[in-house]
């Protein structure tokens, strides 16, 4: 008799362990700002995972299954979060137009809506499930103080500008809510998708003779390719601990690697095969503009390479690859 209740508690408790071990292997994430850069590629890596996604965003492209979600609004959040029992949250939608926040007050406003607010309903959408929100933040929340070595993710924030103000206070906002979070500063961010340096460049060294480029900022360029890998990382190393609480923190991540814009820019003309454009190093007083950017940003990875075991790219390999997938959707 003895026997086989052991028999049956072993029985049980193996059973018990599978359903929770399937339950960790499975789970529904939100991606917000699905249609921007990094939206995009969590679409692409998102396919290799057991997970279930549901991408959103305000905006509907054509060819691409969205479901709207505006950020800004709790209930809209709730209802979401509670019908699709979602236990994550990835937050890449922001507001990144950075000059048009200095000079127009609204936008300024909208700024710290998208970038400060809607993070902190996100937060609390999690902090009522017990779920996790991974938040993009950006270099921009550093730069008034001068400084010539990689930033730390303890640093304090010292933005010189809206943008950067409104990130910092969207961190701030989501560490106040008691939520279990993950917060990843990035920069210079480029990809296959949507406007940014690298396709501007690389249409800009195949149609003009000669290209003026900043070289006293100095910074690290990020695949966003490599951002969403990293990310799929970190959930996957979340969901396999008994506690997320080791893991909630701020960290960084950028490609390996500094350059400067012309560095940039002389690799990604290399790379394309636009020898015929001559690129000049100008500096950043030739170009004002309403907000100083920083002048150093490259970022210190070690926690987070450390902490999720994430491997980081070469920054020239990575932008090798980018350029090759952008000559191959031609």
């Amino acid at each position: 008799m003895r026997e086989g209740i052991r028999a049956f508690l072993s029985y049980f408790s193996l059973c018990s362990q599978t359903h929770l071990s399937l339950f960790k292997l499975n789970m529904n994430i939100l991606v917000t700002g699905a249609n921007g850069q990094l939206g995009n590629e969590m679409r692409i890596v998102s396919k290799n995972t057991t997970d279930h996604y549901i991408f959103t965003d305000v905006n509907q492209v054509e060819g691409l299954e969205t479901t709207y979600l505006d950020i800004t609004d709790m209930d809209a959040i709730r209802k979401m979060v509670k019908e699709n029992d979602v236990k994550a949250i990835v937050n890449c939608a922001a507001w990144t137009n950075v000059d048009a926040c200095e000079t127009d007050e609204k936008l300024a406003t909208l700024a710290e809506k998208l970038n400060a607010e809607a993070p902190e309903n996100l937060a609390k959408a999690m902090k009522e499930v017990e779920g996790l929100l991974i938040q993009i933040s950006t270099d921009y929340v550093f730069g008034k103080e001068p400084y010539n070595v990689p930033c730390n993710p303890d640093q304090k924030g010292t933005p010189t500008g809206v943008y950067g103000t409104t990130k910092l206070h969207g961190e701030q906002k989501i560490m106040a809510t008691g939520c279990d979070y993950v917060i990843i500063r990035t920069a210079w961010l480029y990809s296959e998708f949507g406007k940014n340096f690298c396709k501007t460049m690389l249409n800009l060294t195949a149609t003009k003779p000669q290209l003026k480029v900043v070289f006293d900022q100095c910074g690290t360029p990020t695949y966003a390719l490599d951002l969403a890998n990293a990310i799929i990382t970190i959930l996957d190393k979340v969901k396999a601990a008994q506690s997320k609480d080791e893991y909630v923190g701020v960290y960084h991540f950028s490609n390996e690697g500094v350059c400067s814009w012309y560095d940039f820019t002389q690799m990604i003309a290399r790379i394309a095969g636009h020898t015929e454009c001559d690129i000049q190093p100008c500096y950043s007083s030739e170009y004002p503009s309403p907000v100083t950017r920083p002048a150093y940003s490259v970022l210190d990875k070690r926690t987070i390479k450390e902490t999720f075991g994430v491997k980081v790219p070469y920054w020239v390999d990575s932008l090798v690859k980018c350029i090759a997938n952008l000559k191959e959707a031609k």
